[in-house]
């Protein structure tokens, strides 16, 4: 006789194959809608379910995890990043975390170049201008844009996507330097072609180009603050595919409208979908819906690591992307 399938509940609309391997492979209660769950849904869910499945819409804070019932033994988050849980008070309360890491390194990465030249290049302009039919010919100097090819870009986190942007960025022809809480070793800093640099404060001052690749952490928390930002050249550029509260976003909003930086590109937010309305009117600044990671191939492969981090489990064994201590 099969042994009783797990009890998995999913917080967010998947990928069709996704949804449909683990309705075969589990009890799957899916989300009729593509909306985020209510803290009240949230909590029905962890109390009733084996698994839960979130998303990085899903705030899975100590007052949930601690009203979670009994049967509740994985958090298998469809996502890299884990801020949005608690795990600390998971752990404690024997529940494992579980996360997808590595799925959306290209990608990612991708979105930074996109984001550089889009803000050196001034593409979006050229681009409202078409649409709205007012381009009255080639001009000597229009829309001119800086190359990126010579420039010296500093990635502030020198992670995989830190490390994939940096390769994209050699390609291009720019000059790569890095600051991250641990020194590469020798010879992945060789073969990146990269600059070390152990204070942030001095690379800052240097760079024609920061790319934000670090996770939001309590140390991170607006580690591009007033100050930070202010040794930055005026005519740098930032850009942020990372977490939008890694800047301090208002500090950024003075330095762009005051002309002291010449641009942002943006793919995350401080305060999440409530963007700063200066930052929409800023004719420097290029903004995204959170689309870094947003390829279909990413989305899929996202859910397999979903999947074989509950099927490992239920099998019972390890998850194998179980977010441990060490890596908070």
């Amino acid at each position: 006789m099969p042994s009783k399938r797990l009890s998995v509940v999913v917080t967010r609309r998947l990928p069709d194959d996704v949804e449909t391997r683990l309705s075969e492979l589990f009890d799957v209660k899916l989300r009729d809608n593509d909306t985020p769950m209510t803290r009240g849904e949230l909590l029905d869910a962890m109390q009733s379910a084996d698994v839960l499945v979130p998303t990085l819409t899903d705030t899975i804070d100590a007052g949930l995890i601690g009203q979670a019932g009994d049967r509740l033994k994985l958090i298998a988050n469809y996502g890299a990043g884990i801020d949005h849980i608690d795990v600390d008070t998971a752990r404690t309360r024997g529940i494992l975390v579980s996360n997808t890491p590595g799925v959306v390194t290209e990608d990612t990465a991708d979105m930074v170049m996109a984001l550089m030249l889009g803000v050196t290049r001034r593409i979006p302009e050229g681009l409202a201008t078409m649409q709205e039919g007012a381009w009255n010919g080639w001009a000597p100097t229009a829309y001119l844009g800086h190359r990126i090819g010579g420039k010296r870009l500093g990635i502030l986190g020198m992670g995989r996507i830190g490390q994939a942007v940096a390769r994209r960025a050699r390609a291009f022809g720019m000059q790569v330097h890095y600051h991250n809480r641990r020194r590469l070793r020798q010879e992945t800093e060789t073969a990146l072609e990269a600059t070390y640099w152990e204070s942030l404060d001095q690379m800052l001052a240097r760079m024609d180009v920061v790319s934000i690749n670090c996770p939001h952490t309590p140390a991170t928390f607006h580690l591009m603050n007033a100050r930070r930002l202010a040794l930055m050249k005026p005519s740098a550029v930032i850009v942020n595919t990372s977490r939008g509260e890694v800047i301090d976003e208002n500090a950024l909003v003075r330095r762009l409208r005051g002309g002291e930086l010449a641009g942002a590109g943006l793919d995350v937010y401080e305060r999440g979908t409530d963007t700063n309305p200066e930052l929409r009117s800023l004719p420097n600044v290029v903004l995204l819906p959170h689309m870094g990671s947003a390829t279909r191939e990413g989305r899929l492969e996202m859910g397999e690591k979903v999947i074989i981090n509950v099927k490992t489990f239920a099998d019972g064994h390890r998850p194998p992307d179980q977010v441990l201590p060490s890596m908070l």
